[in-house]
Protein backbone atom coordinates (compact mmCIF):
# COMPACT_ATOMS: atom_id res chain seq x y z
CA UNK A 1 0.00 0.00 0.00
CA UNK A 2 3.00 2.42 0.76
CA UNK A 3 4.01 2.26 -2.80
CA UNK A 4 0.48 2.71 -4.17
CA UNK A 5 0.34 6.02 -1.98
CA UNK A 6 3.43 7.25 -2.86
CA UNK A 7 2.72 6.73 -6.83
CA UNK A 8 -0.45 8.48 -6.29
CA UNK A 9 0.80 11.67 -4.12
CA UNK A 10 1.77 13.30 -7.47
CA UNK A 11 -0.93 14.86 -9.14
CA UNK A 12 0.43 13.91 -12.74
CA UNK A 13 0.89 10.21 -11.71
CA UNK A 14 -2.59 10.51 -10.53
CA UNK A 15 -4.74 11.69 -13.11
CA UNK A 16 -2.51 9.34 -15.80
CA UNK A 17 -3.70 6.47 -13.93
CA UNK A 18 -7.01 8.10 -13.71
CA UNK A 19 -6.88 8.54 -17.96
CA UNK A 20 -5.80 5.07 -18.10
CA UNK A 21 -8.60 3.80 -15.85
CA UNK A 22 -10.77 5.23 -18.33
CA UNK A 23 -9.31 3.93 -21.51
CA UNK A 24 -10.68 1.53 -23.76
CA UNK A 25 -7.81 0.34 -24.74
CA UNK A 26 -4.02 0.03 -23.62
CA UNK A 27 -1.93 3.39 -24.41
CA UNK A 28 1.28 4.19 -24.55
CA UNK A 29 3.49 7.25 -23.21
CA UNK A 30 3.37 9.23 -26.03
CA UNK A 31 -0.33 9.53 -25.74
CA UNK A 32 0.11 11.57 -22.47
CA UNK A 33 2.98 14.04 -23.36
CA UNK A 34 0.84 16.81 -24.21
CA UNK A 35 -1.01 16.46 -20.92
CA UNK A 36 -3.95 19.17 -20.31
CA UNK A 37 -2.02 22.06 -20.30
CA UNK A 38 1.50 20.60 -19.44
CA UNK A 39 3.84 19.78 -21.86
CA UNK A 40 5.67 17.36 -20.12
CA UNK A 41 9.08 15.60 -21.95
CA UNK A 42 8.64 11.83 -22.95
CA UNK A 43 11.37 10.74 -20.62
CA UNK A 44 9.30 12.48 -17.21
CA UNK A 45 6.81 10.39 -18.32
CA UNK A 46 8.66 7.43 -18.62
CA UNK A 47 9.54 7.91 -15.29
CA UNK A 48 6.10 8.63 -14.04
CA UNK A 49 5.28 5.63 -15.94
CA UNK A 50 8.09 2.97 -14.01
CA UNK A 51 6.84 4.50 -10.83
CA UNK A 52 3.00 3.78 -11.53
CA UNK A 53 4.73 0.23 -12.84
CA UNK A 54 6.85 -0.77 -9.57
CA UNK A 55 3.39 0.29 -7.18
CA UNK A 56 1.39 -2.29 -8.93
CA UNK A 57 -0.92 0.23 -10.34
CA UNK A 58 -0.28 -0.41 -14.11
CA UNK A 59 0.92 -3.13 -16.26
CA UNK A 60 3.33 -2.37 -19.36
CA UNK A 61 3.57 -4.80 -22.56
CA UNK A 62 5.77 -4.37 -25.56
CA UNK A 63 4.28 -4.15 -28.69
CA UNK A 64 7.01 -3.45 -31.23
CA UNK A 65 8.94 -0.61 -29.80
CA UNK A 66 6.73 0.96 -27.61
CA UNK A 67 5.00 -0.14 -24.02
CA UNK A 68 1.04 -0.50 -23.75
CA UNK A 69 0.04 0.46 -20.51
CA UNK A 70 -3.06 -1.08 -19.17
CA UNK A 71 -4.54 -0.44 -15.21
CA UNK A 72 -4.87 -3.47 -12.85
CA UNK A 73 -7.92 -3.01 -11.28
CA UNK A 74 -9.21 -5.89 -11.00
CA UNK A 75 -6.10 -7.32 -9.17
CA UNK A 76 -6.19 -4.02 -6.94
CA UNK A 77 -9.65 -4.20 -6.39
CA UNK A 78 -8.91 -7.74 -4.81
CA UNK A 79 -6.49 -6.80 -3.13
CA UNK A 80 -7.63 -3.19 -1.80
CA UNK A 81 -11.15 -3.28 -2.11
CA UNK A 82 -12.20 0.64 -2.84
CA UNK A 83 -9.22 2.17 -1.66
CA UNK A 84 -7.76 3.15 -5.14
CA UNK A 85 -11.05 4.33 -6.21
CA UNK A 86 -11.66 6.40 -3.83
CA UNK A 87 -8.25 8.06 -3.54
CA UNK A 88 -9.11 8.87 -7.53
CA UNK A 89 -12.16 10.51 -6.42
CA UNK A 90 -10.56 12.84 -4.01
CA UNK A 91 -8.30 13.93 -6.36
CA UNK A 92 -10.58 14.63 -8.78
CA UNK A 93 -13.37 16.15 -6.21
CA UNK A 94 -9.97 18.59 -5.18
CA UNK A 95 -9.43 19.41 -8.47
CA UNK A 96 -12.92 20.81 -9.42
CA UNK A 97 -12.83 22.59 -5.86
CA UNK A 98 -9.68 24.14 -6.56
CA UNK A 99 -10.49 25.40 -10.46
CA UNK A 100 -13.60 27.25 -8.83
Amino acid sequence: MQGILYALSDPVRARIFAELTEADCPQNCSAFVFHGKLKLPKSTLSQHFKILREAGLIHSERKGIELKNSTRCPELKKKFGTTVPEILRAYANESRKSKR
